[in-house]
Protein backbone atom coordinates (compact mmCIF):
# COMPACT_ATOMS: atom_id res chain seq x y z
CA UNK A 1 0.00 0.00 0.00
CA UNK A 2 1.38 3.42 -0.92
CA UNK A 3 2.38 5.72 1.91
CA UNK A 4 1.31 9.29 2.41
CA UNK A 5 4.14 10.51 0.22
CA UNK A 6 3.87 7.88 -2.51
CA UNK A 7 2.38 8.55 -5.93
CA UNK A 8 -1.24 7.43 -6.29
CA UNK A 9 -0.23 4.21 -8.08
CA UNK A 10 2.92 3.50 -5.98
CA UNK A 11 6.61 3.99 -6.78
CA UNK A 12 7.30 3.22 -10.44
CA UNK A 13 9.41 0.14 -11.05
CA UNK A 14 12.55 0.35 -13.05
CA UNK A 15 13.13 3.98 -12.14
CA UNK A 16 16.74 4.53 -11.21
CA UNK A 17 16.94 4.75 -7.51
CA UNK A 18 13.29 3.83 -7.34
CA UNK A 19 13.86 2.26 -3.99
CA UNK A 20 15.95 5.09 -2.75
CA UNK A 21 14.12 7.21 -0.19
CA UNK A 22 16.38 10.11 -1.14
CA UNK A 23 14.38 10.80 -4.34
CA UNK A 24 10.95 9.92 -3.05
CA UNK A 25 9.93 13.56 -2.46
CA UNK A 26 10.96 14.87 -5.88
CA UNK A 27 10.03 12.07 -8.32
CA UNK A 28 6.47 12.27 -9.83
CA UNK A 29 5.20 9.67 -12.21
CA UNK A 30 2.40 10.06 -14.76
CA UNK A 31 -0.36 8.80 -12.44
CA UNK A 32 0.59 11.34 -9.80
CA UNK A 33 0.46 14.12 -12.34
CA UNK A 34 -2.97 12.98 -13.60
CA UNK A 35 -4.32 13.04 -10.04
CA UNK A 36 -3.14 16.59 -9.37
CA UNK A 37 -5.90 19.17 -8.70
CA UNK A 38 -3.75 22.02 -10.05
CA UNK A 39 -1.95 22.14 -13.41
CA UNK A 40 0.79 24.57 -14.35
CA UNK A 41 0.33 26.48 -17.57
CA UNK A 42 2.83 25.64 -20.30
CA UNK A 43 5.58 28.07 -21.19
CA UNK A 44 3.73 29.13 -24.30
CA UNK A 45 0.53 29.63 -22.31
CA UNK A 46 2.34 31.67 -19.69
CA UNK A 47 3.46 34.08 -22.45
CA UNK A 48 -0.16 35.06 -22.81
CA UNK A 49 -2.24 37.30 -20.56
CA UNK A 50 -2.74 34.71 -17.79
CA UNK A 51 -2.49 36.33 -14.40
CA UNK A 52 -2.11 33.02 -12.63
CA UNK A 53 0.57 30.41 -13.07
CA UNK A 54 -1.69 27.44 -12.51
CA UNK A 55 -5.25 26.35 -13.31
CA UNK A 56 -7.69 23.98 -11.61
CA UNK A 57 -8.37 20.56 -13.08
CA UNK A 58 -11.62 18.63 -12.78
CA UNK A 59 -11.51 16.53 -9.65
CA UNK A 60 -12.60 12.97 -9.10
CA UNK A 61 -15.83 14.23 -7.47
CA UNK A 62 -16.96 15.76 -10.76
CA UNK A 63 -16.04 12.68 -12.71
CA UNK A 64 -18.13 10.66 -10.25
CA UNK A 65 -21.03 13.16 -10.38
CA UNK A 66 -23.21 11.30 -12.92
CA UNK A 67 -22.81 8.10 -10.93
CA UNK A 68 -23.89 9.82 -7.71
CA UNK A 69 -26.84 11.38 -9.50
CA UNK A 70 -28.00 8.00 -10.78
CA UNK A 71 -27.76 6.52 -7.28
CA UNK A 72 -29.76 9.44 -5.85
CA UNK A 73 -32.46 9.05 -8.51
CA UNK A 74 -32.62 5.33 -7.81
CA UNK A 75 -33.14 5.98 -4.10
CA UNK A 76 -35.89 8.53 -4.83
CA UNK A 77 -37.63 6.08 -7.17
CA UNK A 78 -37.45 3.34 -4.56
CA UNK A 79 -38.90 5.64 -1.88
CA UNK A 80 -41.72 6.73 -4.20
CA UNK A 81 -42.49 3.13 -5.12
CA UNK A 82 -42.59 2.13 -1.46
CA UNK A 83 -44.97 4.99 -0.64
CA UNK A 84 -47.19 4.07 -3.58
CA UNK A 85 -47.22 0.43 -2.52
CA UNK A 86 -48.17 1.31 1.05
CA UNK A 87 -50.86 3.65 -0.22
CA UNK A 88 -52.42 0.90 -2.31
CA UNK A 89 -52.30 -1.65 0.49
CA UNK A 90 -53.38 0.78 3.20
CA UNK A 91 -55.28 3.56 1.42
CA UNK A 92 -56.45 6.53 3.47
CA UNK A 93 -60.18 6.45 3.79
CA UNK A 94 -61.80 9.71 4.89
CA UNK A 95 -64.52 9.27 7.49
CA UNK A 96 -67.83 8.40 5.89
CA UNK A 97 -70.55 11.01 6.33
CA UNK A 98 -73.06 10.17 9.00
CA UNK A 99 -76.35 9.07 7.40
CA UNK A 100 -79.32 11.31 8.07
CA UNK A 101 -81.97 9.63 10.19
CA UNK A 102 -85.59 9.43 9.17
CA UNK A 103 -88.04 11.48 11.20
CA UNK A 104 -89.98 9.58 13.85
CA UNK A 105 -93.25 11.29 14.75
CA UNK A 106 -96.19 10.82 17.09
CA UNK A 107 -99.43 12.81 17.25
CA UNK A 108 -101.62 12.24 20.33
CA UNK A 109 -105.25 13.45 20.12
CA UNK A 110 -106.61 15.01 23.33
CA UNK A 111 -110.34 14.45 23.79
CA UNK A 112 -112.43 16.94 25.80
CA UNK A 113 -114.31 15.71 28.83
CA UNK A 114 -117.45 17.65 27.91
CA UNK A 115 -118.65 20.25 25.45
CA UNK A 116 -116.01 22.31 23.67
CA UNK A 117 -116.18 25.92 24.97
CA UNK A 118 -116.79 28.63 22.40
CA UNK A 119 -116.67 32.39 22.28
CA UNK A 120 -114.74 35.27 20.76
CA UNK A 121 -110.96 34.85 20.38
CA UNK A 122 -110.02 37.46 22.96
CA UNK A 123 -112.32 35.94 25.56
CA UNK A 124 -111.11 32.42 24.84
CA UNK A 125 -107.49 33.46 25.35
CA UNK A 126 -108.31 35.42 28.49
CA UNK A 127 -110.00 32.43 30.14
CA UNK A 128 -107.26 29.95 29.21
CA UNK A 129 -103.72 29.25 30.46
CA UNK A 130 -102.55 30.95 27.25
CA UNK A 131 -103.60 34.34 28.65
CA UNK A 132 -100.01 35.13 29.55
CA UNK A 133 -98.48 33.74 26.34
CA UNK A 134 -96.87 36.03 23.80
CA UNK A 135 -98.29 36.41 20.31
CA UNK A 136 -96.57 34.84 17.32
CA UNK A 137 -92.82 34.52 16.89
CA UNK A 138 -92.22 36.70 19.96
CA UNK A 139 -93.22 33.69 22.05
CA UNK A 140 -90.29 31.64 20.70
CA UNK A 141 -87.35 33.00 22.65
CA UNK A 142 -83.73 31.93 22.36
CA UNK A 143 -81.65 30.82 25.35
CA UNK A 144 -78.35 32.39 26.33
CA UNK A 145 -75.80 31.45 23.69
CA UNK A 146 -72.37 30.04 24.54
CA UNK A 147 -69.84 28.12 22.51
CA UNK A 148 -69.34 24.37 22.85
CA UNK A 149 -66.17 22.32 22.54
CA UNK A 150 -66.40 22.12 18.74
CA UNK A 151 -68.78 24.96 17.78
CA UNK A 152 -68.41 28.70 18.15
CA UNK A 153 -70.93 31.16 19.58
CA UNK A 154 -71.97 32.13 16.05
CA UNK A 155 -72.54 28.51 15.02
CA UNK A 156 -74.67 27.84 18.09
CA UNK A 157 -76.67 30.99 17.37
CA UNK A 158 -77.15 29.85 13.77
CA UNK A 159 -78.51 26.48 14.91
CA UNK A 160 -80.96 28.11 17.31
CA UNK A 161 -82.06 30.60 14.67
CA UNK A 162 -82.76 27.83 12.14
CA UNK A 163 -84.78 25.93 14.76
CA UNK A 164 -86.82 29.05 15.50
CA UNK A 165 -87.36 29.70 11.80
CA UNK A 166 -88.62 26.14 11.44
CA UNK A 167 -91.05 26.55 14.34
CA UNK A 168 -92.36 29.82 12.92
CA UNK A 169 -92.82 28.39 9.42
CA UNK A 170 -94.36 25.10 10.55
CA UNK A 171 -96.55 26.35 13.41
CA UNK A 172 -97.38 30.03 12.80
CA UNK A 173 -97.40 30.77 9.06
CA UNK A 174 -101.07 31.23 8.02
CA UNK A 175 -100.30 29.88 4.53
CA UNK A 176 -99.09 26.64 6.07
CA UNK A 177 -101.82 26.45 8.72
CA UNK A 178 -104.89 26.85 6.51
CA UNK A 179 -103.85 27.23 2.87
CA UNK A 180 -101.97 24.00 2.27
CA UNK A 181 -98.60 25.62 1.63
CA UNK A 182 -95.56 23.43 2.33
CA UNK A 183 -92.67 25.32 0.73
CA UNK A 184 -91.97 27.61 3.74
CA UNK A 185 -91.21 24.46 5.73
CA UNK A 186 -89.64 22.39 2.95
CA UNK A 187 -86.86 24.90 2.29
CA UNK A 188 -85.67 24.39 5.88
CA UNK A 189 -85.47 20.58 5.69
CA UNK A 190 -82.16 18.78 5.16
CA UNK A 191 -81.97 17.55 1.51
CA UNK A 192 -81.54 13.95 2.64
CA UNK A 193 -84.95 14.09 4.34
CA UNK A 194 -86.85 15.65 1.44
CA UNK A 195 -88.08 12.34 0.03
CA UNK A 196 -89.64 11.48 3.38
CA UNK A 197 -91.06 15.00 3.71
CA UNK A 198 -92.59 14.97 0.22
CA UNK A 199 -94.18 11.56 0.75
CA UNK A 200 -95.60 12.76 4.09
CA UNK A 201 -97.23 15.70 2.34
CA UNK A 202 -98.56 13.81 -0.68
CA UNK A 203 -99.59 10.54 1.01
CA UNK A 204 -99.71 11.08 4.78
CA UNK A 205 -99.97 7.99 6.91
CA UNK A 206 -100.07 7.33 10.63
CA UNK A 207 -97.09 4.97 10.61
CA UNK A 208 -94.71 6.94 12.79
CA UNK A 209 -92.73 8.26 9.79
CA UNK A 210 -95.08 9.80 7.23
CA UNK A 211 -97.61 11.92 9.13
CA UNK A 212 -97.75 15.41 7.66
CA UNK A 213 -98.59 16.71 11.14
CA UNK A 214 -95.28 15.38 12.36
CA UNK A 215 -93.56 18.01 10.22
CA UNK A 216 -96.03 20.90 10.59
CA UNK A 217 -99.36 22.04 11.99
CA UNK A 218 -102.13 22.36 9.44
CA UNK A 219 -105.91 22.27 9.21
CA UNK A 220 -108.24 21.17 6.45
CA UNK A 221 -109.13 24.49 4.74
CA UNK A 222 -112.51 23.07 3.71
CA UNK A 223 -113.45 22.54 7.35
CA UNK A 224 -111.41 24.87 9.57
CA UNK A 225 -110.37 28.52 9.46
CA UNK A 226 -108.42 30.68 11.87
CA UNK A 227 -110.74 32.89 13.93
CA UNK A 228 -107.91 35.31 14.73
CA UNK A 229 -104.51 35.72 13.07
CA UNK A 230 -102.55 35.87 16.30
CA UNK A 231 -101.36 32.58 17.77
CA UNK A 232 -100.26 32.49 21.40
CA UNK A 233 -96.95 30.72 22.08
CA UNK A 234 -94.83 29.77 25.05
CA UNK A 235 -91.95 27.34 25.41
CA UNK A 236 -88.23 26.71 25.52
CA UNK A 237 -85.26 25.97 23.28
CA UNK A 238 -82.12 24.15 24.43
CA UNK A 239 -78.93 23.05 22.67
CA UNK A 240 -76.10 20.58 23.21
CA UNK A 241 -73.13 19.29 21.25
CA UNK A 242 -73.66 15.77 19.91
CA UNK A 243 -70.07 15.20 18.82
CA UNK A 244 -67.39 17.15 16.97
CA UNK A 245 -69.56 17.43 13.85
CA UNK A 246 -73.10 17.87 15.16
CA UNK A 247 -75.19 20.21 17.26
CA UNK A 248 -78.61 19.22 18.60
CA UNK A 249 -81.45 21.56 19.52
CA UNK A 250 -84.59 20.52 21.36
CA UNK A 251 -87.77 22.59 21.47
CA UNK A 252 -90.85 22.31 23.67
CA UNK A 253 -93.60 24.82 22.87
CA UNK A 254 -97.34 25.13 23.37
CA UNK A 255 -99.30 26.86 20.59
CA UNK A 256 -102.84 28.10 21.22
CA UNK A 257 -105.00 28.78 18.14
CA UNK A 258 -108.52 30.16 17.91
CA UNK A 259 -110.38 28.36 15.13
CA UNK A 260 -113.88 28.28 13.66
CA UNK A 261 -115.68 26.23 11.02
CA UNK A 262 -114.73 27.23 7.46
CA UNK A 263 -117.28 29.49 5.77
CA UNK A 264 -118.47 30.93 9.05
CA UNK A 265 -118.08 34.68 9.30
CA UNK A 266 -115.44 36.03 11.62
CA UNK A 267 -118.15 37.95 13.49
CA UNK A 268 -120.16 34.82 14.37
CA UNK A 269 -121.48 34.92 17.89
CA UNK A 270 -121.30 32.31 20.56
CA UNK A 271 -124.21 30.62 22.27
CA UNK A 272 -126.19 32.18 25.06
CA UNK A 273 -123.74 31.05 27.70
CA UNK A 274 -120.95 32.87 25.88
CA UNK A 275 -118.83 29.76 25.77
CA UNK A 276 -120.45 27.33 23.36
CA UNK A 277 -122.24 27.55 20.07
CA UNK A 278 -121.23 28.57 16.62
CA UNK A 279 -118.36 30.88 17.67
CA UNK A 280 -114.64 30.29 17.82
CA UNK A 281 -113.00 27.63 19.92
CA UNK A 282 -109.53 27.23 21.32
CA UNK A 283 -107.29 24.56 19.84
CA UNK A 284 -104.02 23.78 21.61
CA UNK A 285 -100.97 21.95 20.27
CA UNK A 286 -97.92 21.10 22.31
CA UNK A 287 -94.96 20.31 20.04
CA UNK A 288 -91.68 18.77 21.13
CA UNK A 289 -89.09 18.66 18.36
CA UNK A 290 -85.54 17.34 18.23
CA UNK A 291 -83.26 18.91 15.61
CA UNK A 292 -79.74 17.99 14.53
CA UNK A 293 -77.35 20.21 12.59
CA UNK A 294 -74.09 19.28 10.92
CA UNK A 295 -71.77 21.91 9.49
CA UNK A 296 -73.40 21.76 6.06
CA UNK A 297 -76.81 22.36 7.65
CA UNK A 298 -75.48 25.44 9.42
CA UNK A 299 -73.98 26.71 6.17
CA UNK A 300 -77.12 26.11 4.07
CA UNK A 301 -79.67 27.08 6.76
CA UNK A 302 -81.28 23.64 6.90
CA UNK A 303 -82.26 21.28 9.72
CA UNK A 304 -82.52 17.55 10.28
CA UNK A 305 -85.72 16.82 12.18
CA UNK A 306 -85.18 13.61 14.14
CA UNK A 307 -88.14 13.43 16.53
CA UNK A 308 -91.55 15.07 16.61
CA UNK A 309 -94.03 14.56 19.41
CA UNK A 310 -97.33 16.46 19.45
CA UNK A 311 -100.37 16.52 21.74
CA UNK A 312 -103.35 18.31 20.22
CA UNK A 313 -106.94 18.96 21.20
CA UNK A 314 -109.82 19.10 21.49
CA UNK A 315 -110.11 16.18 19.04
CA UNK A 316 -111.88 12.86 19.13
CA UNK A 317 -109.66 9.90 19.91
CA UNK A 318 -110.72 8.30 16.67
CA UNK A 319 -109.70 11.33 14.58
CA UNK A 320 -107.15 10.65 11.88
CA UNK A 321 -104.62 13.42 12.41
CA UNK A 322 -101.96 12.15 9.99
CA UNK A 323 -102.86 14.60 7.22
CA UNK A 324 -104.40 17.51 9.17
CA UNK A 325 -105.44 18.38 12.69
CA UNK A 326 -109.15 17.74 13.29
CA UNK A 327 -110.40 20.25 15.90
CA UNK A 328 -113.84 19.77 17.41
CA UNK A 329 -115.94 22.93 16.88
CA UNK A 330 -117.37 25.05 19.65
CA UNK A 331 -120.26 23.21 21.25
CA UNK A 332 -119.04 19.86 19.93
CA UNK A 333 -118.29 16.79 21.97
CA UNK A 334 -115.90 13.93 21.46
CA UNK A 335 -117.45 10.76 20.13
CA UNK A 336 -117.68 7.78 22.45
CA UNK A 337 -115.32 5.86 20.23
CA UNK A 338 -111.83 5.21 21.46
CA UNK A 339 -108.70 5.54 19.42
CA UNK A 340 -108.32 3.58 16.22
CA UNK A 341 -107.51 -0.05 16.88
CA UNK A 342 -104.07 -1.50 16.39
CA UNK A 343 -103.73 -4.92 14.79
CA UNK A 344 -100.46 -6.59 15.91
CA UNK A 345 -100.77 -9.08 13.05
CA UNK A 346 -100.89 -6.39 10.38
CA UNK A 347 -97.62 -5.84 8.52
CA UNK A 348 -96.31 -2.77 6.78
CA UNK A 349 -98.30 -0.15 8.63
CA UNK A 350 -97.56 0.38 12.31
CA UNK A 351 -100.16 2.72 13.78
CA UNK A 352 -99.99 3.68 17.43
CA UNK A 353 -103.39 3.85 19.14
CA UNK A 354 -102.71 6.69 21.59
CA UNK A 355 -105.18 9.19 23.01
CA UNK A 356 -105.37 11.49 26.01
CA UNK A 357 -107.90 13.59 27.90
CA UNK A 358 -107.79 17.34 27.41
CA UNK A 359 -107.45 19.25 30.68
CA UNK A 360 -107.33 22.89 29.67
CA UNK A 361 -107.65 24.65 33.00
CA UNK A 362 -110.27 26.92 31.43
CA UNK A 363 -111.70 29.49 33.83
CA UNK A 364 -115.47 29.92 33.97
CA UNK A 365 -115.40 33.66 34.60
Amino acid sequence: MAGRGDPPEGTPEGLPGGNDDEYRSVVFDESFVRAARLQEFSAQERMGDHARAVRSRPGRGLRNGPRHFLVLMLLVAMAFGAALYMGVRHPYRPPEPRPVQALRSTVVPLAPEGTVPGGDPAGLYARSPAAGFRAGAAGITLPAVRHTKSFSDDQVMTALTIAKDYLVASSLDPAVLTEGAVRPVRVLVDPDQLNQFDRSMSAPEDDGHHAATGWLVRFDPDRIALAAPDVRVQGTLAFAEAGPDALEVTSDHTFAYTVRPAGQGADATAGKDGRAGDGASLFTVRRQLHFRFDRDDLRTHRAELLLSYAEAGPMSCSADAAATMQPLPAGGRATGEGPAGTDPYETGRAAAAVCGTLATGQRSD
